[in-house]
């Protein structure tokens, strides 16, 4: 086969010092979802749409610096209010797709904050694996979270 696919999965658990309607909140809002999820660090955002419901799209078009355009398209299958988000993703990068997800998020109680559980199975097309940097950019989301629930609540 001249054009593989490579299929990966990996679990990130981040604990939150917010209640889950708290960290729900920063993933459901528009404004706040945009400005941890899409507004990092040498990331240019050229778009970004958040329809927060089941069958509702998230849609980011942005790029690295001086890099090709990138597409994020997103797609809700399952909301349970401050419980848990199912959802796929597709990538590109110059035009070119790189890979589709399902993903989910889980929010635990843990003490006094919450746990979101991160899961993710992924397909990398035309032989290309990207586990290790999807599963790091992951983890700087998961932190970016963080510094939004503590500078913004």
């Amino acid at each position: 086969m001249s054009t593989p696919v490579t299929h990966r999965t990996f679990t990130l658990e981040r604990t939150y010092p917010a209640d889950a309607a708290r960290v729900f909140k920063a993933l459901s809002d528009p404004k706040k979802k945009r400005r941890w999820f899409a507004e990092g660090e040498g990331f240019v955002v050229d778009s970004y749409t958040l329809d927060f419901k089941v069958g509702g799209f998230e849609r980011t078009h942005f790029r690295f610096g001086d890099g090709p355009p990138m597409t994020n398209d997103n797609v809700y299958l399952d909301i349970v209010e401050n419980e848990r988000l199912v959802f796929a993703y597709a990538m590109t990068v110059g035009g070119a797709p790189l890979s589709s997800s399902l993903a989910s998020m889980e929010l635990v109680p843990s003490g006094s904050g919450t746990l979101l559980r991160f899961t993710e199975t992924t397909a990398f097309l035309d032989g290309k694996d990207g586990s290790a940097d999807r599963k790091e950019g992951t983890r700087e989301l998961l932190e970016a979270l963080a510094r939004e629930l503590e500078q913004h609540g």
